[in-house]
């Protein structure tokens, strides 16, 4: 059963943005944006910490929705980046947290937050991308570090640049619904002129279409 499957089948589509202290504010909030502009029966995101909320890299508080321990239960689970990573990576009880399952979960990282994925195992044998001030810790680890913006490896990613995230979320997004709301989602924050267009105007309503409220 390929993963596609394995979501469908489970009626699940959970997808977990993973912060700590010190984290990239970007990286959170363009991932957070563009997640919660799929409309689909069922899609839930969720921001993930070892506290109730954590500080990101300019000093603002985010609360987060729930403990690191539900990200191995998640569809799919985002790595943000930051100065925190390094903290992060150096603390063993905080690794020890996560154990996380490429078989039946889409793992990914954007920058920096490629160092987590390889302190859990998770980049061996694979080319990879960071941003990069994080390149030379990066390959410390042993990972070829390859000067692309976005690569996968099955159902493992890693993003180098902010704006890089575009790549990370259209391929969560595509292997969790489809390509179409992938296509969509990424479309809808391009320049207008430059890939986005007056003419998408109708399609783009699909993107704030309310959600029908969940029986009780």
């Amino acid at each position: 059963m390929n993963l596609c499957s394995y979501v469908v089948q489970n009626n699940s589509m959970k997808i977990a943005i993973v912060i700590f202290d010190k984290f990239t504010d970007i990286d959170l909030w363009l991932m957070w944006d563009l997640l919660n502009r799929v409309r689909i029966e069922g899609w839930e995101v969720k921001i993930l910490g070892e506290k109730e909320s954590h500080l990101s890299a300019t000093n603002i508080e985010v609360k987060t929705h729930g403990l690191i321990d539900e990200a191995d239960d998640s569809d799919a689970v985002l790595f943000v980046s930051g100065q925190g990573t390094r903290d992060a990576i150096a603390d063993e009880n905080w690794l020890a947290k996560f154990n996380l399952n490429p078989e039946k979960q889409f793992i990914g990282s954007i920058c920096s937050g490629s160092l987590i994925l390889a302190k859990l195992g998770l980049l061996e044998g694979k080319t990879v991308t960071t941003y990069p001030t994080a390149k030379t810790t990066l390959e410390s680890f042993g990972v070829e570090v390859v000067e692309k913006p976005f690569i996968a490896h099955e159902n493992i990613a890693t993003a180098g640049g902010c704006l890089a995230q575009q790549y990370l979320i259209h391929w969560v997004i595509e292997g969790l619904v489809d390509k179409d709301w992938a296509d969509l989602v990424v479309k809808a924050i391009q320049p207008v002129g430059e890939g986005l267009f007056f003419d998408d105007a109708e399609d783009l309503k699909k993107l704030y279409a309310p959600l029908k409220a969940k029986a009780v």
